[in-house]
């Protein structure tokens, strides 16, 4: 899908703002709400916009411990290891990655020991190598794109 300038600047506003209301996105695109909302099934069908989800501070719900977790697994494992990845709650994100590595996997737990038991159950897969986060200078954000 050939984007245009007004559709690029849609997605950034909504890239930061999910839950903007549509005469709100509408009043800052310089739109009518009926050809904002046009824009946006176009956008949506294309699939260049795949959700609208809430930031959730983890934290506030008691998993104080984000862990990224590299699994090191031969490739024949994939299809017994992405139904087993995708049963876990804690699991936010997992990636098949280029390198030393062939998983990387960000988690949420309530506590070490939790994570430790998780670990130990990713262990049936291959090695694994785990860094937990101190802190997270960047949230997770959409990518900006440039408007002209």
């Amino acid at each position: 899908m050939k984007l245009d300038k007004i559709d690029k600047k849609l997605i950034n506003i909504l890239g930061k703002h999910g839950r903007i209301p549509l005469n709100q996105l509408a009043k800052e695109a310089f739109l009518s709400s009926p050809a904002v909302s046009s824009r946006m099934e176009k956008l949506e069908k294309s699939q260049v916009i795949t959700g609208y989800q809430a930031n959730i501070n983890h934290q506030k719900l008691g998993f104080h411990i984000t862990a990224f977790i590299n699994l090191e697994m031969q490739p024949s494992l994939k299809s017994s290891f992405y139904p087993f990845i995708k049963s876990f709650k804690n699991v936010l994100e997992c990636n098949c990655v280029t390198g030393n590595y062939s998983m990387l996997i960000k988690v949420a737990f309530p506590s070490t020991q939790e994570l430790d038991t998780f670990i130990g159950q990713l262990q049936q897969f291959g090695h694994t190598s785990t860094q937990i986060v101190f802190s997270t200078p960047v949230e997770p954000r959409s990518i900006e794109i440039d408007e002209e």
